[in-house]
């Protein structure tokens, strides 16, 4: 498959990463008398990545996100020359989908991308209220979680047909478990995507969404090889 196929498949991936799941907890997940709430807004980013997954898993394999990208490399699953070309995509995918979720928000009176906008923070902007450094512990272990799940679904020895169903599951579940600490990122893009909309604090921030995603992705590659090895 040449690479800008993948590129693209990435870029519409993470633009519909974004869009789906930060624009449920922007435009739903406190809607008048019935909102979707921190369950609805875990079951959205779920379902994008599972509906992602099978929809272009076969083109580009659907990292969608750059810390995905950098375990896979990690494991022996990626090569390195497409690497960055693959985070650059992914980046532009999330900026261009927090764009379109800015001018549908926009459109409804009083709305104000400064008073957060699905972005990730700590301390004060924790929805809970939660420190740094338990957000820098809930990132790095959420994400070497995730690329466990994802290495592990993805392996040749593991059932066929079925990874985009535990992956999108388990990224549901690594929602429902740290909405509350971090506002789960996980995902460096969907974090930049809100973060330059937000303008302000999220940017600030926006550091340890890139460092501990990052960092618990390479750990589950190493560890994952490990598991692989004879």
């Amino acid at each position: 498959m040449p690479l800008t196929k993948k590129l693209g498949a990435e870029f519409i991936g993470t633009f519909w990463l974004v869009l789906g799941g930060c624009g449920s907890a922007v435009l739903a997940a406190a809607f008048p008398d019935v909102g979707i709430g921190f369950l609805g807004v875990a079951l959205a980013f779920g379902l994008t990545l599972l509906t992602m997954a099978f929809a272009i898993g076969h083109i580009s394999g659907c990292h969608i996100n750059p810390a995905v990208s950098f375990g896979l490399w990690a494991g022996g699953r990626f090569a390195a020359n497409e690497l960055f070309p693959y985070v650059i995509a992914q980046v532009a995918g999330g900026i261009t989908g927090a764009a379109v979720l800015y001018v549908i928000a926009s459109g409804q009176a009083g709305f104000d991308a400064a008073a957060g906008f699905a972005s990730n923070g700590y301390g004060i902007h924790s929805p809970g209220g939660y420190s740094m450094i338990a957000g820098l512990i809930t990132e790095i272990v959420m994400t070497f979680m995730f690329l466990i799940i994802i290495l592990g679904a993805t392996d040749k020895r593991a059932p066929m047909g079925f990874a985009p169903i535990a992956i999108g599951l388990g990224l549901t579940l690594i929602h429902l478990i740290s909405i509350p600490v971090t506002n789960t990122s996980v995902n460096p893009a969907r974090s930049t995507g809100v973060a330059l909309f937000q303008g302000s604090w999220a940017i600030s921030q926006l550091w340890l969404f890139w460092l501990a995603p990052i960092i618990g992705a390479l750990i589950a590659g190493v560890v994952y090889k490990w598991f692989e090895s004879k």
